[in-house]
């Protein structure tokens, strides 16, 4: 049951306080820990399709395993210090991997910039949370990419987390941030990463799988309290979840595009290359910058029910074996 109670305490500092920006996160260290090995696996394996394929195996292992081995060493040695001491350091793990927080007041920032009608400076924030080219965006296009990330990083940011903190502790979590910032680092389908990032791709897709659909069933009863379209969200999300290359990306986006009544995706350049999207939802009214706001709002009632839905459930089980 510890683990319950250092999640739940971790998500309610994680609601407050966020990523304060001055102390150190252990997320920067996982990705100076990908880079460091991209470099010398690149160099170390043949440059051929099997070459760098066999390398980014090796890469998703270096770099997991030590994410999942090192947390739980720590947790054991204070564990054996004393419980409290393990129970305040598991806290503390869970509060760093949240990060409902830092995604709101990051959306907030676009949201921000076009309410004060800085089209430059929108572009700069949003191109600080999205992976597509974000200079010659539209207010329009700036819009829907922050809606689009804040609904699809809910998932990845705090369900998927909470998922697996559940289901193996803090380590497991911390291997879980591994694995999605691997697939953010390296998991292109350009000519640098196709097959040196594959590997880190798919893993990815496996490992949000699961939460990946219920994070999108929970946008769908998240939308009656958030005051959008709840129906709507429904009937997006069995339309158009699978409309994507990425089995995962739509499940979210596609409730968020039926709870706003707008459409997203659709086209986009990634790295000067146009990309063919499917779009999500229908375009039952232009979409607004206020729709950011609605999204964040979104993204917490379906944070709030999952948190309570997986620590009730982990409890029950806990209880019943």
């Amino acid at each position: 049951m510890s683990i319950v109670a250092a999640v739940l305490l971790g998500f309610l500092i994680d609601c407050v306080l966020g990523d304060p920006e001055r102390l150190w996160h252990p997320i920067c260290g996982i990705g100076s820990m990908i880079s460091f090995w991209t470099k010398r696996l690149r160099r170390w394996f043949p440059d051929t399709k099997r070459g760098q394929f066999c390398a980014g195996i090796w890469l998703w292992l270096l770099v997991v395993v030590p994410s999942w081995l090192i947390p739980f060493m720590m947790l054991y040695i204070a564990g054996w210090i004393h419980p409290v001491v393990r129970f305040t350091l598991e806290t503390v793990f869970c509060w760093q991997i949240f990060a409902a927080k830092s995604l709101k007041l990051a959306a907030l920032r676009v949201y921000d910039a076009l309410k004060a009608g800085d089209l430059p400076l929108a572009r700069t924030y949003v191109s600080w949370i999205v992976g597509r080219d974000t200079a010659a965006l539209t207010a329009e296009q700036v819009t829907k990419a922050t809606v689009e990330t804040v609904a699809e990083n809910t998932s990845d940011g705090i369900i998927a987390p909470l998922f697996f903190l559940l289901l193996g502790g803090a380590p497991l979590g911390f291997a879980y941030k591994a694995v999605n910032t691997l697939d953010s680092m390296v998991g292109y389908k350009n000519d640098e990463f196709l097959y040196f990032g594959r590997f880190s791709a798919r893993m990815d897709d496996i490992w949000n799988f699961i939460p990946a659909r219920l994070s999108g069933l929970l946008f769908v009863v998240g939308a009656k309290p958030a005051g959008l379209d709840m129906s709507g969200a429904w009937h997006c999300f069995r339309r158009d979840r699978l409309k994507h290359a990425s089995p995962n990306s739509a499940q979210t986006e596609s409730a968020c595009a039926g709870a706003l009544g707008v459409q997203l995706a659709g086209n986009a350049y990634y790295f000067g290359k146009l990309y063919q999207k499917p779009t999500l939802g229908d375009a039952l009214r232009p979409i607004e910058p206020e729709d950011i706001v609605r999204t964040n709002g979104l993204m917490m009632w379906a944070s709030v029910f999952a948190v309570v839905l997986l620590c009730v459930l982990r409890a029950a089980i806990v209880t019943v074996c």
